[in-house]
């Protein structure tokens, strides 16, 4: 049975759509007022094989940061409600992937708890147009609206460009295998407890 959720948000600040297959070909449709987020995105579903298609606007004249933070929240909530009740996924997933000079780890837990450790500098405010500072907001949304753990740490790095499209295809990567399915376990959660 696909996994595919679709949400729709709208607040006085943003309006975003967003549909999700989790177990498709890596296939995006991504727009957004932000042209190089919108870029970190398709670098993310094409890595993580993710069918992802995202209509965003929002109140960029006053500033970026609720749409950057909007959409990370609403990527959480598509992938929750994606998941459904998260039987016979991996749960955990982690991936170190190189951009250049840039090397990145992510590590996801889709643990039902919320927390995000982001361990990256950014050298200039904006990449292409986006405000860099907002990367770590983006993926705070994300955790909170998911309820899971999420570990981002550059480990080297020069070009910002480099670093922030490393993290994202390292995302990508990493949600994949916490997102996959083992067939040993399909009728079972992932935790000891019995409880995500």
């Amino acid at each position: 049975m696909p996994r595919r959720a679709y949400i729709h948000r709208k607040t006085k600040e943003t309006d975003i759509e967003m549909e999700l297959n989790i177990d498709g070909k890596g296939k995006s449709k991504i727009k957004t007022p932000i042209p190089f987020l919108s870029h970190m995105l398709e670098a993310f579903a094409k890595h993580g094989l993710f069918d992802l298609k995202i209509k965003a606007k929002g109140d960029i004249e006053v500033d970026q940061h609720h749409t950057v933070e909007d959409i990370g929240i609403v990527l959480g909530e598509v992938f929750k409600k994606g998941l459904g009740d998260k039987k016979g996924i991996n749960r955990a997933g982690y991936f170190v992937f190189p951009m250049d000079e840039s090397l990145s780890t992510v590590a996801v837990d889709i643990s039902g708890r919320c927390f995000l450790n982001f361990d990256c500098k950014f050298k200039k405010e904006k990449i292409g147009d986006l405000d860099s500072d907002l990367i770590k907001e983006f993926f705070f949304g994300f955790v909170r609206s998911l309820e899971a753990t999420l570990h981002i740490r550059v480990l080297t790095g020069e070009n910002d460009h480099h670093k922030a499209e490393s993290i994202f295809k390292a995302f990508g990567k990493a949600m994949k295998v916490a997102c996959s399915k083992d067939k040993r376990i399909l009728k079972e959660l992932p935790s000891t407890k019995g409880l995500i």
